[in-house]
């Protein structure tokens, strides 16, 4: 088979989206393509322009979406040469939602930066159908499979002030394994825009063989209502709901960035929690609720200290305040920065930082003003913290059949919770310094590596402990090695419930890495095969990136490697931040990051990004193993990597 220039295929327009599906959007059924419909009626309400969102499912499968926003513009795109609906419908990041700096631009807060959006809802239907009113006219356009096929005309005259925009899609079944809308899906989605938009009128039409089932949502009292509607269990103080947003000469975030929230605790039931960020739900989380944990546990905990609650003893840890606590959130930020396209997890770093802050001092202020009900709050949280540290108790006495020492350069975290606690294994002196200065001392451990650690797959079990490192790292843990068919119980003893091993990301850091994997899948296996062993991933690069006028203070954001650099500085280019007033720096290790960096980048548990090592099939990893291991495989290894280095370096 040859390999020439026409091998190349460029895909243009929107057909990577129908080339590539999923990398786009879900594929099980098309709520989504049409979730991104209604996201952009939501942010029409949101920028204040939109009092009613309808949504009708008809029986041939189609949806409609209409708002009385003001209208998709129409006019003649400046750089397209064509009506600027057919760019928004048609063109990959198109929107006017890039712009965000602008403290005039037309979206100023929306649901994120991808940039597909509605072209993706375009591209995956059979037929898609625009009707937009302004400018006194109404206006049509027609595509199907992404492509125009009845070219924008007016159809009909209207009153000057009347707008409003209807889209129509036909989900192409080709692209999802059903064309079937899931109507409880639908149903959450619409219910929360009009709990997050007070007084927006939302309405849900579904056509059926017996006639049209109409639904209808409108929240006057917003977050508060719906909360209360969903809690199982009585609440021990009553529904605290409030906003706080950055004002104009905030130094730390973009003016009217911020939170609006309604919290509540119950000491029975299941806890009733959603998320959203610039009104897109985000069902997994992410760091914008790791700040309102955060404010949570600092607020709940101050109070109990000023109004001495706390037994001796007892320290309030984040999971202690949470686990009984229900909320809404909804976040208003800047570029939310999103895992994937669907939007279900928040990644942004800055969002816990501006929810933390956001959060604590309204709610400091609010236990209080309710001292009865705040003292329930704590009484539930010291509650929680006591079961917490019995149960880790009962695993403390297992552990003391042993009588090893634990190695003095350990830096051992205060926690006795198995759960909780995180070994990190880290490469040379310096990184171990910052990393000792930088961490959570209640629940991660350092253990600082000097040089390279011995390769053990050929060292005897028996003989393992002549080798200092090893030891330390078998001591620390609380494990002895074992062989691959041994029981669980060999973990009865294990001290941590996660073993990070954090490396520079080098050539010698992937080296130590090899290594230590090598130690844990020889000789204890079992701890892989439970999945506590992980990498750390650190960045590799740090932009630094100028401010923007008032409203978009200086910024740093951190790369993984030269693909995501490279992907940050894209998304930069269009936010009309010019590439050379960006600095570039590269981390040579981990210990040229302060404490700080190395906290917020590799390993706070709400921003870093950890790797969980899989334990292979053994009949094809130990032959590879034994070849790459082997001292007397150097001639195996050889060949190898002529036939395969390569590929790995292509894949690295």
């Amino acid at each position: 088979m040859t390999y020439t220039a026409e091998s190349i295929e460029v895909l243009k327009g929107l057909e990577p989206v129908r080339h590539l599906p999923g990398m786009y959007t879900r594929t099980d059924s098309p709520l989504h393509i049409v979730q991104e419909i209604i996201d952009n009626a939501a942010d029409e309400a949101l920028a204040g322009f939109c009092k009613r969102l309808a949504v009708t499912v008809y029986r041939d499968g189609s949806v409609a979406v209409t708002d009385d926003g003001r209208g998709i513009p129409v006019e003649i795109h400046p750089a397209e040469g064509v009506p600027t609906v057919e760019v928004v419908f048609t063109r990959l990041h198109a929107g006017g939602k890039f712009n965000k700096g602008d403290g005039a631009s037309a979206y100023r807060f929306s649901g994120g930066l991808h940039g597909v959006g509605v072209s993706v809802t375009n591209a995956l239907s059979l037929r898609l159908e625009v009707e937009i009113t302004r400018d006194g006219g109404r206006h049509r356009i027609v595509f199907s499979g992404g492509e125009v096929v009845e070219p924008l005309a007016r159809i009909a005259d209207t009153p000057k002030k009347a707008s409003s925009t209807t889209v129509r899609a036909w989900p192409d079944a080709k692209f999802f394994d059903t064309t079937e809308i899931p109507l409880p899906g639908l149903e959450r989605l619409l219910r929360s825009k009009a709990v997050l938009l007070p007084g927006l009128e939302v309405v849900l039409s579904v056509e059926t063989a017996e006639g049209t089932r109409t639904q209808r949502w409108q929240y006057e009292q917003g977050m508060a209502q719906y909360l209360a509607q969903q809690l199982e269990g009585e609440p021990v103080a009553p529904v605290f709901a409030a906003e706080n947003y950055a004002r104009a000469d905030d130094e730390n975030f973009p003016p009217d960035a911020g939170a609006a929230w309604a919290l509540c605790w119950t000491a029975e039931g299941g806890a009733a929690r959603e998320s959203y960020v610039n009104l897109i739900p985000t069902p997994a989380g992410g760091t914008h609720e790791a700040g309102l944990r955060q404010a949570a546990l600092e607020a709940v905990r101050s109070f109990a200290e000023h109004h001495a609650l706390l037994p001796k003893g007892v320290k309030l840890a984040a999971e202690d305040v949470f686990s009984r606590m229900s909320f809404v959130l909804a976040t208003r930020m800047l570029d939310p920065s999103f895992q994937g396209q669907t939007k279900e997890r928040l990644n942004s770093r800055d969002a816990l930082a501006l929810v933390a802050r956001m959060a604590r001092d309204p709610l400091e202020l609010w236990l209080t003003e309710h001292p009865e009900g705040a003292k329930k709050i704590a009484e539930l949280a010291i509650r929680a913290a006591q079961a917490r540290t019995r149960a880790g108790q009962k695993v403390e006495k297992k552990k003391q059949s042993g009588v090893a020492i634990l190695p003095g350069k350990l830096s051992d975290c205060q926690s006795e919770d198995l759960s909780r606690n995180e070994l990190f294994l880290v490469e040379g002196d310096s990184a171990g310094g910052s990393a000792k200065s930088g961490r959570d001392k209640e629940t991660q451990a350092i253990l600082p590596l000097r040089g390279k650690v011995l390769n053990t797959w050929e060292v005897e079990p028996g003989s393992l402990f002549a080798n200092r490192e090893v030891h330390d790292i078998a001591v620390a843990l609380g494990m002895d090695p074992h062989a691959p068919e041994a029981s669980d119980a060999v973990l009865a003893n294990l001290r941590y419930g996660k073993v990070v091993i954090m490396t520079d990301a080098d050539v010698d850091g992937s080296h130590i890495r090899v290594l230590l994997c090598t130690l844990f899948y020889r000789h204890f296996p079992r701890l892989v095969a439970a999945g506590h062993l992980y990498f750390a991933q650190p960045p590799l690069y740090r932009l630094d990136v100028p401010g923007q006028g008032k409203n978009r203070p200086p910024r740093k954001i951190y790369a993984l490697d030269e693909a995501e650099r490279e992907a940050t500085l894209d998304k930069l280019r269009l936010e009309k931040v010019k590439p050379e007033a960006v600095s570039i720096s590269r981390f040579k290790g981990l210990g040229e990051m302060n404490p700080e960096q190395l906290w917020e980048t590799t390993m706070c548990p709400d921003t870093r990004r950890l790797m969980r090592v899989r334990l292979p099939q053994a009949a094809v990893a130990g032959p590879v193993m034994n070849m790459l291991m082997g001292k007397n495989e150097a001639a195996g290894r050889r060949v190898w990597m002529e036939k395969n280095g390569a590929l790995v370096g292509a894949e690295a």
